[in-house]
């Protein structure tokens, strides 16, 4: 296993049962739901903030808190609180194993990881909040057969935190065809994912890197390639921008034995150096007063996966 310089926790909150799913203020959670350094997880985490004021930072980009918010932590993604102050609201925590009722919404994790930061309409905002603390509700409670209650809650949730997104649930490709896609989806969310080719992605899911190219172009619009060298990119940000690591450490971490060919590599996929990324992240971006993009205004910019900050 490969050594992460991130810090990685697991589910491990006050929890009534032994459920891979607990739900709470930020207060029953614990102070890891706000923890302001830099860290990942190894289960997926959704954010309701109703009030307070700051900045929560997703793989490199900084949201501004602009009440209500909704936001949807992938594992492996890497984020932190800065500059937080009356942080109120619910933090639900959860594993792919919660999710075995409704397999497609990993799918529906996967679209919103695209763009982490939604500001919901008020009478969405209201229903929302009613839904979170009837799902808070049944999650104490722990009546018959609350567990389906719960991950049909869930799923309510997603879907309703899929329609803020703009987009409509995704519905899964059938057939091998649609299970490969999906399989090489999962893969790139692993932290090493970046330093693989497309030989060693295919050998790992047992197939052909003729059919992972052809299933992967017609399930994205994308190469398995063009895939591979974003999550390199996205995963050197997080590198850049959660670690004390010199660049030429970055470099080696993901997959460069030369830091000058890393740092060629950097600025052709984003346009800037590692350093010149490295500082603008440090400085917020020069994004508004906080440094954060603003929930509405950086909704775009978060779909893209490739900007690091406001110009």
């Amino acid at each position: 296993m490969t050594y992460d310089p991130v810090p990685l926790h697991r589910l491990e909150v006050p929890a009534p049962n032994e459920l891979p799913f607990a739900i709470g203020s930020f207060d029953t959670i614990g102070p890891l739901s706000r923890a302001a350094f830099p860290h990942r997880h190894v289960f997926h985490e959704i954010v309701y903030v109703t009030s307070g004021r700051g900045t929560h930072v997703v793989d490199a980009v900084p949201w501004r808190l602009s009440p209500p918010n909704l936001c949807a932590v992938a594992p492996g993604q890497v984020h932190h609180w800065r500059g937080v102050s009356g942080l109120n609201g619910w933090v639900v925590l959860f594993t792919d194993d919660f999710l075995l009722e409704h397999p497609e919404d990993r799918e529906t994790l996967r679209a919103l990881r695209e763009r982490p930061w939604l500001r919901p309409p008020r009478d969405e905002a209201v229903r929302l909040s009613a839904l979170l603390r009837e799902m808070d509700r049944e999650y104490r409670g722990r009546g018959g057969g609350f567990v389906s209650v719960l991950q049909s809650y869930l799923h309510v949730l997603l879907v309703r935190a899929s329609r803020l997104s703009g987009g409509g649930t995704p519905t899964p490709a059938a057939g091998r065809t649609g299970g490969t896609a999906r399989d090489f989806g999962r893969l790139l969310e692993e932290s090493e994912a970046g330093r693989l080719s497309v030989r060693e992605c295919a050998a790992r899911l047992g197939v052909s890197v003729g059919h992972l190219n052809e299933t992967v172009k017609r399930a994205t619009g994308r190469t398995p390639g063009q895939l591979l060298r974003r999550a390199r990119v996205l995963e050197a940000k997080r590198l850049l921008t959660g670690t004390g690591m010199t660049v030429g450490q970055v470099a080696r971490h993901t997959g460069f034995a030369d830091p000058a060919y890393f740092c060629r590599f950097f600025r052709r996929e984003t346009g800037v150096s590692p350093g010149a990324f490295r500082r603008g992240a440090g400085e917020g971006g020069g994004a508004g007063a906080d440094g954060g993009v603003d929930g509405d205004r950086g909704a775009d910019r978060g779909r893209t996966g490739s900007n690091h900050h406001e110009r």
